[in-house]
């Protein structure tokens, strides 16, 4: 399924696919659905050089490998391994952000299915060095999510410190793990969803949050901090008038409407905004081997792949609760 100009994404047949150097051919059995994918189909996230194949959580075996390269020798996995493929797909290693601890900043990333062709497809080419191997605990289908909406949700997490009372607005794929994560930390939890989506404030209680309920409502306490996971820049100011002092919003997301002017006295008392952009590998590394340990639950509605435009239909309404992913057939 390609992206060939805003708010078209047909399928399309191309020729297989072979890896170069330090690549892996894989063949994906499962890829998970991104908010993301939704802005790129929308315009609202730019693709260099379209088309492109979206799907930037990836869980696929090694069909083959490329050539050894000195940076990927001993990172090369055997054919028949599964990996996990996720939204960071190349840095170049060498910039101020690289070399400082940052590649998620790196001025020359290449991130899958924006850049480097996804996993709305039946074989995928990747480089080894941000291929993962994945926790056996998970099934395809289980274990796609974890590679966006858990990666970028745990680098959001830390970015709250050791924050107790934790706001997450927006309860979809990222903050149905988040929530699990934070819980097993030993965090207090408080959900905020869409003004009366009782099914989902009702989802987010079964897995053990403290209370749930509308984003333009006020949770029985101050917050310490919350995550933005939605789109909306107006719970940007709603997230601040709750928050305690000292307290700090998190926005999680790639893309954002628009931040509405609020009193400076919301943004008083030490009280912080911030982004997070994109993930380290060493993100992924410690999600993937926390997530087993809490054990993350993870709910999932399945989708086939011709079926890619109803998935990211579905996920603008909010339609389904937990993850989307894309099942190629292979499970």
């Amino acid at each position: 399924m390609r992206i060939e100009q805003p708010g078209v994404l047909r399928p399309v047949q191309l020729p297989e696919p072979s890896p170069g150097p330090g690549q892996l051919l894989v063949r994906v059995h499962a890829c998970g659905v991104c908010r993301t994918d939704l802005h790129l189909l929308d315009g609202e996230v730019d693709i260099p050089n379209p088309p492109v194949t979206p799907g930037h959580q990836i869980v696929g075996v090694v069909l083959e490998v490329g050539e050894r390269t000195a940076e990927t020798d001993g990172l090369m996995p055997e054919p028949g391994a599964r990996v996990g493929i996720p939204w960071l797909g190349w840095t170049c290693g060498r910039c101020r952000y690289c070399l400082s601890g940052r590649e998620n900043l790196c001025e020359l990333a290449r991130f899958t299915g924006r850049d480097i062709d996804g996993g709305f497809a039946e074989l995928a080419v990747a480089d080894a060095r941000y291929c993962f191997a994945l926790p056996g605990d998970y099934s395809n289908l289980q274990a796609a999510p974890l590679l966006c909406a858990g990666v970028i949700g745990y680098r959001a997490l830390l970015m709250t410190g050791d924050a107790e009372r934790l706001g997450l607005y927006g309860f979809g794929s990222a903050a149905h793990i988040i929530a699990q994560v934070a819980r097993f930390q030993g965090r207090r939890v408080f959900a905020f969803t869409r003004p009366g989506d009782h099914s989902t404030q009702a989802f987010a209680r079964r897995l053990g949050v403290e209370w749930a309920g509308d984003s333009s409502g006020s949770p029985p306490e101050p917050l310490d901090a919350a995550i933005i996971f939605a789109s909306a820049g107006e719970l940007v100011p709603a997230a601040l008038r709750v928050l305690a002092k000292g307290g700090i919003v998190v926005c999680a997301g790639i893309h954002m409407s628009d931040i509405p002017a609020f009193p400076y006295e919301l943004l008083w008392e030490e009280r912080s905004v911030c982004s997070v952009a994109n993930l380290t590998r060493e993100d992924a590394r410690e999600l993937l081997e926390l997530a087993p340990r809490v054990p993350v639950d993870i709910q999932v509605s399945r989708y086939a792949l011709a079926d890619a435009h109803t998935a990211l239909e579905d996920l603008r309404v909010g339609r389904f609760s937990g993850s989307a992913v894309i099942d190629l057939g292979l499970e």
